[in-house]
């Protein structure tokens, strides 16, 4: 075993990804000015524990005139998928580097002492940050006046969500009221957040061993035994939804460019991007697939957080569905998210066959495994997006004994019927993209030799591997059917250098 290696690889996989999760946490906590509430280093921590599957768990009282007689209660769960993408992108990378620069005799038990060192390095460095994550975000209630408004400019300031005025955040009471209320939080109010270890540390370990699942299932690198077999069938389908994934999130960072240009907030919209991005993203498509989300708003947190048509159906009707059919109905340029949804499946389903081998069977057989391989994983991926994109916060505050207003949202999609509906827009998009590709390939094949290319059978020799024999007749490693491989032709795995086998590595000198 070679433990130095491992040890290397695990050191360099964590610190690379916390880097990168900690510089976009903290760039978009300062974009968002919530560092002028609060210090930088605990936000940040808390904010990249929330984004591993960690748990932060605020609470706080609010001080007036020297007494403590408010609670501030809050409930967050909500992960901030900008942050943990960008952790996730650079643990895969080096952790796959890591494993081609091994070469092709990658044990089983190498590879779960690989992943395993990974893995508990992620979540003790998790345990340091649950140890730094704690704080208090304090605000001015001195800065509200009589009429309400708090420096002229409509409210109190919340972090990331602009000016809010009182009338609102107590369910539309004014007057005497809210005067009061101004006068009564008069010194400050503090709300402090602490991340739970135990909770976090266990997150973080699911976390990671997803992370690297994931990335061993669309990777292109050298498994050993069973693992091979499995990945070299399912690969194709798992890197084309892993890419359409991410080219969702290149979109959705496209269009909030696009916004924050003529916007007067620009740094509003860029720092909400560097922290969401992926939570919008990975919400619309699986809305655009028609599954359902259940959820409710209220308060003046409804009004400011959630986009229109969508905060304005959840406070008109809460005790139904979020669907395309409704929103629309609110707004028709909505039915755009179901055809850039369907669009986004087409593109999966033709990534998919163009690198699958078409094998034995012709058309017909090619287009069922297609179909059969990417509606199965997209039955997985489906529902968890849906749960990665749950979305619970909730906030209330007392002062001596009165409820001054209370605010949350909370929406949640079905991820039963996620899983359902993924395998039929899964098998679909692996049928239609089988088809494009086959009908490119042959016509492509046609225009270059100048007949339509024959149908592969199975029972031939194999494709000739580079630097070894032809694969033997039957089951080959491009496919059950062997012989020709299709219209993707995967490159040849990674080895050493080896002058043993390669006589341009050999000088004159060197005994043959």
């Amino acid at each position: 075993m070679p433990w130095g290696d491992v040890l290397l690889t695990a050191v360099a996989a964590v610190s690379w990804a916390y880097v990168a999760m900690g510089a976009v946490a903290a760039l978009g906590l300062h974009l968002l000015e919530a560092d002028a509430h609060a210090r930088l280093g605990p936000l940040t921590a808390a904010v990249v524990v929330l984004a591993v599957g960690g748990t932060v768990r605020p609470s706080g009282d609010v001080s007036a005139f020297g007494l403590d007689g408010g609670q501030a209660r809050t409930a967050v769960d909500l992960a901030p998928l900008g942050v943990g993408l960008a952790g996730a992108l650079l643990l895969a990378y080096v952790f796959l580097r890591s494993l081609r620069r091994a070469g092709t005799a990658v044990g089983g038990s190498e590879l779960a002492v690989r992943a395993g060192a990974v893995v508990l390095l992620f979540a003790g460095v998790t345990a340091g940050l649950a140890w730094a994550g704690r704080d208090a975000v304090t605000f001015d209630g001195q800065g509200i006046s009589s009429d309400g408004n708090g420096d002229g400019d409509g409210g109190i300031r919340v972090p990331g969500l602009g000016s809010v005025d009182v009338g609102d955040l107590i369910g539309g009471g004014g007057g005497g009221l809210r005067d009061g209320l101004a006068d009564l939080v008069g010194a400050r109010a503090s709300v402090g957040f602490r991340v739970d270890a135990v909770p976090s540390v266990l997150g973080a370990l699911l976390w990671a061993a997803g992370v690297l699942a994931i990335a061993l299932l669309v990777g292109r690198c050298p498994l050993p035994g069973v693992l091979g077999r499995i990945h070299r069938q399912i690969r194709p389908a798992a890197s084309a939804l892993v890419s359409v994934a991410l080219a969702a999130v290149a979109a959705g960072w496209a269009a909030a460019a696009y916004a924050a240009v003529g916007d007067e907030h620009p740094r509003l919209i860029a720092g909400s991007t560097l922290l969401g991005a992926p939570n919008g993203v990975w919400t619309g498509v699986p809305l655009g697939l028609f599954v359902p989300f259940d959820g409710q708003a209220e308060g003046a947190l409804a009004e400011a957080a959630l986009p229109d048509p969508l905060g304005e159906l959840l406070r008109l009707a809460a005790d139904e569905p979020v669907t395309v059919a409704r929103l629309a109905g609110l707004d028709g340029r909505v039915w755009l998210l179901a055809v850039g949804a369907a669009v986004l499946m087409l593109h999966a389903g033709v990534l998919a066959a163009a690198r699958t081998p078409i094998g034995a069977g012709g058309v017909a057989g090619f287009a069922v495994r297609c179909a059969v391989r990417l509606g199965a994983l997209t039955a997985l991926a489906l529902p968890l997006l849906v749960w990665l994109t749950r979305v619970s916060v909730g906030a209330s505050l007392s002062v001596l004994g009165f409820d001054a207003f209370g605010a949350g949202i909370e929406l949640a999609g079905r991820t039963g019927l996620a899983a359902a509906l993924g395998a039929l827009w899964g098998a679909g998009a692996g049928c239609a993209g089988a088809l494009l590709v086959y009908a490119a390939w042959y016509r492509g094949r046609g225009r270059l030799t100048g007949e339509p290319a024959a149908v592969p059978s199975g029972g031939g020799p194999g494709p000739k591997v580079p630097g070894g024999a032809p694969d033997a007749a039957g089951p080959g490693r491009y496919g059950p059917g062997g012989g020709t491989p299709g219209p993707y032709d995967p490159a040849p795995p990674y080895r050493p250098p080896n002058p043993g086998t390669n006589p341009y590595l050999r000088r004159p000198t060197d005994p043959r």
